[in-house]
């Protein structure tokens, strides 16, 4: 790594903790109970590193990240910090009297999810009632002027309603919509057959979301990507591993992405026992997709090494059994028959979590 690269962005998991059952759910399967969470001084102290490091943004997330006590605290010194701050939020729990504390405090984005623009699937996929909460935290977003973004995890419930989701997004006033395809590891690969979409309906999604972007251009932004199983090509995770990105999760381990949990030869990390710095910049674990040293072939030898780094490390592990192989998303991959048969797969029920059954402490 040369002494340029320094992280962008930090997501803080705060919680795994959460309201909703949404079966495309992209926290690792073992979630982190309450007792093992970090608490307001550690999460303080991995503010100010990361802000030292170099970080220019924060995310808030979990789980639900309103039901951490802490939260406006947390705010408040991220914004002291100079860091820009986004709530990453299902809506549920932002009441009047945390939203204007929140504001107080400095935050300055909210990010809200919506599941579907028919309020009865919606309700389905989040597996809770939901909608009228998310609709009351959406007008106490706006009327107390925080920046405002809708996320849609988009899967072949709700894919056929892309234009209406838009136009959803678009009458709730969001200044930013993030249209994302479902991500198949943690829950979402275990729910990935009754998630795939077909391909009709994702190259139909593509056009009307077009056609929405220059409709909407100059007053939402809307992003939009082709979901990786219908592509050619791999993506560059995160921007490419170890590069921009650090999560830390709920229990202080840092991550170079979401999914890292699930690779078994990492040895994650911890703020508690370590610095920032010296996790971005000496840990096995950020050092050890970074630069080409580890890659195969087809991966060794292509051109587009430093486009795509090998496309995603979590998904290779969990479609191979080895987080060093090329991306199977890769045309050039062996295992691209992995990627084709499983867009074959439908089925059509959801396995949701069940919070009552034993979680890692």
């Amino acid at each position: 790594m040369t002494t340029h690269e320094r992280p962008t962005t930090l997501l803080a998991e705060l919680t795994h903790r959460c309201p909703l059952h949404c079966p495309y759910c992209s926290n690792p399967l073992d979630l982190l109970r309450a007792e093992s969470e970090i608490g307001t001084e550690d999460w303080k102290r991995v503010f100010t590193q990361a802000r030292e490091l170099g970080v220019l943004q924060l995310g808030l997330s979990g789980g639900e990240p309103m039901v951490r006590k802490d939260l406006e605290e947390l705010a408040a010194h991220a914004r002291g910090l100079g860091l820009y701050t986004t709530l990453v939020t299902s809506g549920l729990g932002l009441t009047r009297k945390r939203a204007e504390a929140l504001r107080a405090a400095g935050l300055e984005h909210v990010q809200i999810s919506v599941q579907d623009a028919d309020p009865v699937v919606a309700e389905r996929i989040a597996g809770v009632s939901s909608v009228k909460q998310k609709q009351a935290a959406v007008a106490l977003v706006k009327e107390l002027g925080f920046a405002f973004s809708i996320n849609v995890v988009l899967h072949r419930a709700n894919l056929d309603r892309i234009g209406e989701i838009i136009d959803l997004a678009a009458d709730y006033g969001a200044d930013r919509l993030e249209l994302a395809n479902t991500q198949y590891y943690g829950w979402g690969l275990k729910n990935r057959a009754s998630l795939m979409p077909t391909r009709t309906q994702v190259l139909e999604a593509k056009e009307i979301a077009q056609e929405r972007m220059q409709r909407y251009k100059g007053r939402m932004q809307i992003t939009f990507v082709l979901p990786d199983y219908f592509e050619e090509l791999p993506k560059a995770c995160y921007g490419g591993w170890g590069r921009y990105y650090i999560v830390v999760a709920p229990d202080g381990r840092a991550l170079p992405c979401h999914g890292a949990y699930a690779i078994p030869s990492l040895e994650l990390p911890n703020v508690r026992e370590q610095s920032i710095g010296w996790i971005w910049h000496e840990s096995p674990a950020f050092q050890a997709f970074r630069g080409d040293a580890w890659m195969r072939e087809p991966c060794r030898s292509c051109p587009r090494k430093a486009v795509d780094f090998g496309g995603c490390r979590c998904q290779a592990l969990a479609l191979t059994g080895d987080a060093t192989n090329t991306d199977p998303v890769c045309a050039l991959s062996p295992h691209r028959h992995l990627i084709d048969r499983a867009v074959r797969e439908q089925a059509d029920e959801y396995v949701y979590r069940d919070y009552a059954e034993p979680q890692r402490a």
